[in-house]
């Protein structure tokens, strides 16, 4: 993942004001925890306002038609929705909701500045929760080393 595409995207979001908060590996990177990634995973609110900025940010990254094609009927079938550039190796994940664990307004977030870009992520006993109870043994290990950076076994 190109990280300077990664702010662009960022950026784009806060311009159209849309309602997203980072979430996975990119959010468990900023808040301590590296691991490679090859994609981005934002919650976004799935109402059809938002829906509409969310692409008016993405046209503004990338001149791409197969944007045009994204509503916010297709969140009500499917909780995630990957789109990916027409260029390079960057992957955006939009989900509205993980299973019925996890809706937009489950999350808590935070606000982090990345080179001068405000961005709303996840916090971290947020990511815990969405990660403890998963099956991949990544995301458990993900969650245990949040728990313990941030002394969250009281917390939790």
């Amino acid at each position: 993942m190109e990280f300077s595409v990664f702010l662009d995207v960022v950026r784009a979001l806060e311009r159209a004001e849309v309602e997203s908060i980072l979430v996975g590996d990119v959010a468990m990177s900023l808040h301590g925890v590296v691991r490679a990634t090859e994609d981005v995973d934002f919650f976004v609110r799935p109402e059809r306002q938002n829906v509409e900025r969310l692409k008016v940010a993405l046209r503004s990254v990338w001149d791409d038609p197969e944007i045009d094609g994204i509503s916010a009927e297709d969140f009500e079938l499917y909780p995630t929705l990957r789109y990916g550039p027409p260029a390079g190796y960057f992957v955006i994940d939009i989900l509205t909701r993980l299973g019925t664990a996890f809706r937009y307004e489950d999350l808590e977030a935070e606000r982090l500045t990345v080179e001068s870009v405000p961005i709303r992520v996840a916090t971290p006993t947020t990511l815990v929760r969405m990660k403890q109870e998963t099956v991949r043994p990544i995301d458990k290990a993900d969650a245990a080393a949040l728990t313990k950076i941030y002394g969250l076994e009281k917390r939790l």
